[in-house]
């Protein structure tokens, strides 16, 4: 039941360690004119590797970070670190905010502030929050994990009596990737205690097969467009980008200890899904999201040798007994941020079948790590979902 005060403190011993694992890297060959389409490109990465090497600071993350109330606490087995950062308005609304893969609490460290403090930021101070920040069971500071079985549905079940322990009867979630998984779940298992929850993803509300003229029948043409359009989308990402997952999935362990051993390996691993799952349309190789932010969210899986223990939630999804079926139903008021450049087109008729929606907002910029990207648009956006909560 005890909650201890934590604060980010690397040995030099390790940074010393990585930078000579940098300087004594063994490049691969590539093919000429080959692009991003076999993955990251040699010089791509080559640049992103000397950056790191010469003139990222990780002791500079390391104190931004731990301007951040930092605790851990034992739950079910599991060591669980997270940021609680308490709003100055004393009737904030406790948020609990779950990041993904291969995310962390760093895609949380421009959006903070104004959710905390909006009066600090321009906004009404009606719109705070209490935010709650943990790291997933197996990612980063909350790992390795030492058991089996740490598949979302479990973490749910932690990150409840996270809340309950933090002394939170009624609260709001938030997510994307398995952060939006692990915020459905919360809402659904504790539906009287979460008041609402907002994704930035919704799980399983794509079209999954090629749809056919009875299912599009029924639909207006915006949506039979957005239909074809999801299945689409998900055919081409299953084609051409779902090997990560599928590795994760049934070997994770061995993937492990390439990636445990070879910085510069990690780092192609993460960067690769930095490019392909952000909003790249203004022709950068992250879109907007910081080359810096990208290397300290690297470095808290390097540095907790977590890589391996993160893709496991893969393999215990895959292996749970409800993997293949439907969500259940969920009757929390839900939310959903849709970005133009996520990786799948959620469907408002499919997300209806097992979700209580009560707002949904597109946007025509941003990906999948909206917190990152565009934090101005999911700021605004979750303030606006709560406050009708409130009403």
């Amino acid at each position: 039941m005890s909650i201890t005060p934590f604060r980010i403190d690397i040995p030099q011993g390790d940074l010393d360690d990585l930078h000579d694992r940098l300087d004594r890297t063994r490049w691969p060959d590539e093919l000429p004119g080959a692009g991003w389409a076999y993955g990251i490109p040699l010089g791509q990465l080559r640049e992103l590797a000397h950056h790191w090497r010469h003139a990222y600071d990780w002791r500079a993350a390391e104190a931004e970070l731990n301007r951040w109330p930092q605790f851990t606490t034992t739950i079910d087995g599991a060591d669980i670190h997270f940021v609680h950062v308490r709003s100055p308005e004393p009737d904030a609304t406790p948020l609990i905010m779950t990041h993904g893969w291969p995310g962390s609490i760093v895609e949380f460290l421009d959006v903070a502030g104004p959710l905390t403090d909006p009066r600090a930021h321009g906004g009404d101070p009606a719109d705070a929050f209490h935010l709650v920040l943990p790291s997933i069971p197996g990612f980063g500071l909350s790992g390795p994990t030492r058991d089996k079985g740490w598949e979302f549905q479990r973490v749910a079940r932690a990150f409840a009596v996270l809340m309950e322990r933090l002394g939170y009867a009624r609260y709001g979630t938030q997510g994307g990737d398995w952060g939006a998984a692990i915020s459905r779940e919360l809402g659904r298992i504790r539906p009287g205690e979460v008041v609402g929850v907002h994704l930035n993803l919704l799980p399983g509300g794509g079209q999954t097969h090629e749809p056919t003229g009875a299912e599009l029948a029924p639909l207006s043409p915006e949506e039979r467009r957005r239909t074809r359009a999801s299945w689409e989308r998900g055919r081409e990402f299953a084609r051409d980008r779902q090997g990560y997952a599928d590795i994760q999935s049934t070997r994770p362990q061995t993937l492990a200890y390439g990636l445990t051993d070879s910085p510069v390996g990690q780092l192609a691993w993460i960067a690769e899904k930095f490019h392909e799952w952000a909003d790249t349309t203004d022709g950068r190789p992250y879109g907007a999201i910081d080359r810096d932010r990208l290397l300290t969210n690297v470095m808290l899986y390097w540095l907790t040798g977590t890589i391996g223990s993160s893709a496991r939630i893969y393999y215990e999804r895959a292996h749970a007994a409800y993997w293949g079926a439907p969500p259940d139903p969920s009757p929390v008021p839900t939310a959903l941020a849709d970005f133009a450049h996520d990786n799948f087109i959620p469907l408002r008729h499919i997300a209806d079948l097992t979700n209580n929606i009560t707002r949904w907002t597109s946007y025509d910029r941003g990906g999948h790590f909206a917190a990152l990207e565009v934090p101005e648009l999911l700021v605004a956006d979750v303030r606006e979902f709560f406050r009708t909560l409130r009403e």
